[in-house]
Formats: C-alpha cells, sequence, structure tokens
C-alpha cells in the first residue's frame, strides 16, 4: 500500500503524497518545536516542509525512507531560522523566572492559561520535557539535531548521518559530545538529580498550579527523580531522555503551559519581544 502511495505520489499525485506525510506530520511537528521553540515557525516550517519535499520529490531515489528524506528536508529548512539566532544560555530559564516575578502581565497570563486551557496542565514530567528542550538548545545546530533525533526519536546514526549529511562516525561523535554537555548543565542545575542543583522550577511551579499534590509522592512517580541517588549520571539521562521521548510538546494535556513558559523563556532572553497570547 505506501509502495503505491510512493509511486503515486513521485507522478504526480499530491493527494498520494499527503496522505504518506500524514504519516509522521506529528512527530515532524513536534520534532520542529524542539529545535525551534515556537509554534507559529513550526507551522510555517511544516507547510514549507510538504511544498518543498512534494516540489522535489522526483530527486528521492530510495536510499533512505520517505520519512528520513522528509525530516532531512525540514532539518535543512531549520538551519535558515536557526542561524539567525544565538544559543542559549544554560541560565536562561533563570532569566524567564526573574522576568514572570517582575511581571504582574506574565503571572496573570500564566494564570489564564492555567485555569482557562484545556491543555493548560502543569505537570512535573512535562516541566522536564520543556527543561530538556531549554538545554539542548545550548549546544551547536548539529548536535541538537542529533541528540533530539537519537535520544527523542529513536532516528539510528544512519539515518541522522544521511540527515545531516555526515558520516555515521561523525554522528557518534555529536552525540558524544551532546550529551556529556547535557549532563553537565543538568549536574549543575537540576535539583532533582543533584543535591548541588540549583534549579527547583518543577518544584516551584508544582506549588503553585498544584497546590494540593504532595509534591513529594509527585516527584518520585518520576523514575529519574526516584533513582537520583543509586544511577550514575548517564543512566539518569537515559531516564530523562525516555522520559521526554514519551511526551509530545505540542499535544500533551499540558502543552499550552509548556509553552506559555518558553513564551516567557524567550522574551526573558531577548529573542522576541513580546509573548503572544494562547
Amino acid at each position: 500500500m505506501e509502495e503505491d502511495l510512493l509511486k503515486k505520489a513521485i507522478n504526480g499525485d499530491i493527494k498520494a503524497f499527503q496522505a504518506l506525510f500524514l504519516e509522521f506530520q506529528p512527530q515532524l511537528k513536534s520534532y520542529l518545536y524542539r529545535l525551534l521553540a515556537d509554534r507559529n515557525d513550526v507551522e510555517d516550517l511544516s507547510q514549507d516542509t510538504f511544498v518543498k519535499a512534494y516540489d522535489k520529490l522526483s530527486t528521492f531515489k530510495g536510499t533512505s525512507s520517505l520519512k528520513t528524506w522528509v525530516f532531512q528536508v525540514s532539518t535543512n529548512l531549520c538551519y535558515d531560522f536557526l542561524r539567525k539566532r544565538k544559543r542559549w544560555q544554560p541560565d536562561a530559564q533563570d532569566k524567564a523566572k526573574t522576568l514572570a516575578m517582575s511581571s504582574q502581565e506574565i503571572a496573570d497570563a500564566f494564570v489564564k492559561v492555567h485555569q482557562h486551557s484545556p491543555y493548560g496542565r502543569y505537570d512535573v514530567s512535562e516541566h522536564i520535557d520543556f527543561c530538556f528542550t531549554c538545554i539542548s538548545k545550548t549546544l551547536t545546530i548539529e548536535q541538537q539535531v542529533a541528540l533530539i533525533l537519537k535520544d527523542i526519536y529513536d532516528f539510528s546514526r544512519k539515518e541522522i548521518g544521511q540527515i545531516l549529511n555526515k558520516s555515521e562516525g561523525v554522528i557518534k561523535h555529536l552525540l558524544f559530545d551532546a550529551r556529556k554537555l547535557m549532563m553537565d548543565i543538568f549536574d549543575r542545575r537540576c535539583a532533582l538529580v543533584s543535591k548541588n542543583g540549583v534549579c527547583h522550577q518543577c518544584t516551584e511551579l508544582a506549588g503553585i498550579y498544584n497546590p494540593k499534590q504532595t509534591e513529594r509522592e509527585e516527584l518520585m512517580k518520576i523514575e529519574m527523580v526516584a533513582q537520583a541517588e543509586k544511577r550514575d549520571r548517564s543512566s539518569l539521562y537515559e531516564l530523562r531522555a525516555r522520559l521526554v521521548a514519551e511526551i509530545d510538546p505540542l499535544r500533551s494535556g499540558g502543552s499550552d503551559m509548556q509553552d506559555i513558559i518558553m513564551q516567557c523563556t524567550r522574551q526573558a532572553i531577548g529573542e522576541i519581544d513580546t509573548m503572544d497570547p494562547l
């Protein structure tokens, strides 16, 4: 069935290509959001990816899966966006916290989303996902792409090499360096996995938006937290990545809450001037 659709698509049947594209579009959009941290950009890039991939479909040689090839097209489009932006610093969330505490308008926006959006739930697991995106944006573009594709979306090193036009050996080094940088930052910052961690935002926000929950009981449901004193940092990173892989930041129960916090962070670091209403 899929081969028949692909043949029709290559011969110019846009409905056949659309049917194939829709199979992995949710994952593609989730991937784009982790790279771009902007819903509007995700919609634009997703549409641009569809148009460009369909336009260039005659060049698809079948040396990779169609999904991998489309992700390559999309990643190349992302580069134009990402090159214009500075890499984030590890303290981006600290700046967001300072901004939120100093602005009643932003604080009210958080409350409005939490109280009125059907996707405004605050969940510690989802904040861990949000944090992973923020920290990954401290990496180089190629490191970020390789890390997210491998550890969150389970692409093989060969597939990532095809997407980035790099050898598997280069991808292996990109992944090693990216994971080490992520683990170094989490060691210093995350109070959930380190007694010396300086960031307590997960529990602070849980106290604000989920005041009736027993904080420790909720945290201990997260395997990464429960295992923090027993596992080495590599194992803890793997648990964190596994948790993140199970969350779609655009379709989860707290996706609007994630996004309003992300917008606040982007405003705090000067990437946008003002937040969009949700």
